[in-house]
């Protein structure tokens, strides 16, 4: 088996959800409800804006924004440094939302994950379907 093989996997988790594409923006952009669905937060809607994710779990997560098409795709960085190298995670997260006739698509797609990360993987699976379940219960929260 070649040890140089540099592929990555990535996780995506697709949802259908009933508000509009600006809702969701809301959500995913302004930090007070960041911090409701996904962790604490210094986010910033802004490329190149570097901020945390502090989980209740003690990790902190290294984030850049990537790049902002507003009420239709959002990407950052989602790198996470433990003292054991294996947990050293190095991704990138791009939600991406679409118009539907009853309210919205929302994509999300974690990409950068080693062969080895299984994991790192397999958390991220079901983390994101925790998070996203989360999203769904404040936009039915808020205005």
């Amino acid at each position: 088996m070649n040890e140089m093989r540099t592929e990555t996997r990535s996780v995506v988790v697709e949802r259908e959800i009933p508000h509009p594409p600006e809702k969701i923006w809301r959500a995913l952009t302004q930090p007070h409800l960041i911090a409701e669905w996904l962790m604490k937060n210094d986010f910033e809607p802004a490329v190149g804006h570097r901020f945390n994710l502090r989980g209740d779990w003690g990790g902190v997560l290294d984030c850049e924004v990537l790049a902002i098409e507003p009420n239709n795709m959002l990407s950052y960085t989602w790198n996470f440094t433990h003292e054991d190298a294996a947990y050293e995670l190095k991704s990138v997260v791009t939600f991406t939302l679409t118009p539907t006739s009853t309210g919205t698509l929302l994509r999300m797609e974690q990409v950068g994950f080693r062969p080895d990360q299984k994991q790192a993987h397999g958390g991220a699976k079901a983390g994101w379907q925790g998070f996203l379940a989360n999203l769904e219960q404040v936009l039915a929260r808020i205005d």
